[in-house]
Protein backbone atom coordinates (compact mmCIF):
# COMPACT_ATOMS: atom_id res chain seq x y z
CA UNK A 1 0.00 0.00 0.00
CA UNK A 2 1.40 3.25 -1.11
CA UNK A 3 0.64 6.26 1.48
CA UNK A 4 1.87 9.81 1.02
CA UNK A 5 2.84 11.70 4.36
CA UNK A 6 0.93 15.05 5.36
CA UNK A 7 1.78 17.64 7.14
CA UNK A 8 -1.18 16.16 10.00
CA UNK A 9 1.15 13.32 10.45
CA UNK A 10 4.48 15.30 11.93
CA UNK A 11 5.72 16.60 14.89
CA UNK A 12 7.22 20.21 16.06
CA UNK A 13 10.37 18.43 14.28
CA UNK A 14 8.80 18.21 11.08
CA UNK A 15 9.24 14.14 10.94
CA UNK A 16 6.45 11.49 11.30
CA UNK A 17 5.07 11.10 15.09
CA UNK A 18 6.07 7.64 15.74
CA UNK A 19 2.03 6.69 16.95
CA UNK A 20 1.48 7.63 13.08
CA UNK A 21 3.31 4.19 11.73
CA UNK A 22 0.56 2.40 14.00
CA UNK A 23 -1.82 3.85 12.08
CA UNK A 24 -0.03 3.58 8.68
CA UNK A 25 0.36 0.20 9.52
CA UNK A 26 -3.03 -0.65 10.36
CA UNK A 27 -4.43 0.61 7.03
CA UNK A 28 -1.81 -1.97 5.49
CA UNK A 29 -3.37 -4.86 7.54
CA UNK A 30 -6.93 -3.84 6.52
CA UNK A 31 -5.64 -3.57 2.46
CA UNK A 32 -3.69 -6.90 2.95
CA UNK A 33 -6.74 -8.78 4.71
CA UNK A 34 -9.46 -7.40 1.23
CA UNK A 35 -6.46 -7.85 -1.03
CA UNK A 36 -6.90 -11.87 -0.04
CA UNK A 37 -10.61 -11.75 -0.37
CA UNK A 38 -11.44 -11.20 3.78
CA UNK A 39 -14.59 -9.26 4.31
CA UNK A 40 -14.27 -8.07 7.78
CA UNK A 41 -18.09 -6.38 8.19
CA UNK A 42 -19.37 -9.98 6.46
CA UNK A 43 -17.05 -12.00 8.98
CA UNK A 44 -18.45 -9.72 11.88
CA UNK A 45 -22.14 -10.23 10.37
CA UNK A 46 -22.36 -13.44 9.51
CA UNK A 47 -19.80 -15.29 12.27
CA UNK A 48 -19.20 -12.49 15.10
CA UNK A 49 -15.71 -12.65 14.57
CA UNK A 50 -13.12 -9.80 15.32
CA UNK A 51 -9.19 -9.20 14.97
CA UNK A 52 -7.61 -7.42 17.57
CA UNK A 53 -3.88 -6.51 17.95
CA UNK A 54 -2.71 -8.92 21.12
CA UNK A 55 1.27 -7.75 20.70
CA UNK A 56 3.26 -5.17 18.48
CA UNK A 57 6.88 -5.25 18.42
CA UNK A 58 8.07 -1.99 16.36
CA UNK A 59 11.53 -0.55 15.16
CA UNK A 60 11.72 2.82 14.03
CA UNK A 61 14.96 2.67 11.90
CA UNK A 62 14.91 5.98 10.29
CA UNK A 63 12.51 9.32 9.81
CA UNK A 64 9.97 9.55 7.59
CA UNK A 65 9.29 13.54 6.57
CA UNK A 66 6.33 15.84 5.44
CA UNK A 67 5.63 14.86 1.41
CA UNK A 68 7.63 11.70 1.53
CA UNK A 69 5.59 8.75 -0.64
CA UNK A 70 5.87 5.47 1.54
CA UNK A 71 4.77 1.75 0.80
CA UNK A 72 3.94 -0.32 3.88
CA UNK A 73 4.36 -3.69 2.90
CA UNK A 74 2.50 -6.49 5.05
CA UNK A 75 3.16 -10.17 4.88
CA UNK A 76 1.72 -13.11 6.81
CA UNK A 77 4.58 -14.96 9.23
CA UNK A 78 2.48 -17.41 10.41
CA UNK A 79 -1.28 -18.68 11.26
CA UNK A 80 -2.55 -20.68 13.58
CA UNK A 81 -6.03 -21.76 14.86
CA UNK A 82 -7.18 -17.74 16.70
CA UNK A 83 -4.02 -16.10 15.58
CA UNK A 84 -1.85 -14.65 13.02
CA UNK A 85 1.46 -13.08 12.85
CA UNK A 86 2.03 -10.00 10.69
CA UNK A 87 5.42 -8.54 9.32
CA UNK A 88 5.02 -4.89 8.39
CA UNK A 89 7.79 -2.74 6.80
CA UNK A 90 7.45 0.78 6.04
CA UNK A 91 9.80 1.81 3.06
CA UNK A 92 10.89 4.87 1.27
CA UNK A 93 12.36 4.11 -1.86
CA UNK A 94 13.36 0.57 -1.09
CA UNK A 95 14.92 1.96 2.29
CA UNK A 96 13.48 0.60 5.22
CA UNK A 97 11.89 3.28 8.17
CA UNK A 98 10.02 1.31 10.31
CA UNK A 99 9.49 -2.46 10.96
CA UNK A 100 7.11 -4.50 13.26
CA UNK A 101 5.76 -8.02 14.05
CA UNK A 102 2.13 -7.92 14.71
CA UNK A 103 0.15 -10.66 16.40
CA UNK A 104 -3.42 -10.46 15.82
CA UNK A 105 -5.92 -12.81 17.69
CA UNK A 106 -9.24 -13.74 16.21
CA UNK A 107 -12.39 -12.68 19.27
CA UNK A 108 -15.95 -13.72 19.27
CA UNK A 109 -18.36 -10.39 19.78
CA UNK A 110 -18.25 -11.38 23.68
CA UNK A 111 -14.26 -10.62 23.68
CA UNK A 112 -13.51 -14.69 23.79
CA UNK A 113 -10.51 -16.16 21.67
CA UNK A 114 -12.29 -17.90 18.65
CA UNK A 115 -10.70 -20.57 16.12
CA UNK A 116 -10.12 -18.82 12.79
CA UNK A 117 -12.94 -20.34 9.99
CA UNK A 118 -11.59 -23.25 7.26
CA UNK A 119 -12.18 -20.13 4.70
CA UNK A 120 -9.88 -17.90 6.10
CA UNK A 121 -7.18 -19.87 7.16
CA UNK A 122 -7.76 -21.12 3.25
CA UNK A 123 -7.56 -17.72 2.02
CA UNK A 124 -3.98 -17.38 3.98
CA UNK A 125 -2.74 -20.18 3.01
Amino acid sequence: MTLRVYYEDTDLAGIVYYANYLKFIERGRTEYVREIGLDQTKLKADQGIVFAVRRVEADYLAPAKFDDVLDVVTTLERASGARLVMRQVVERGGAVLFEALVTLVALSETGAPARLPAEIRQALS
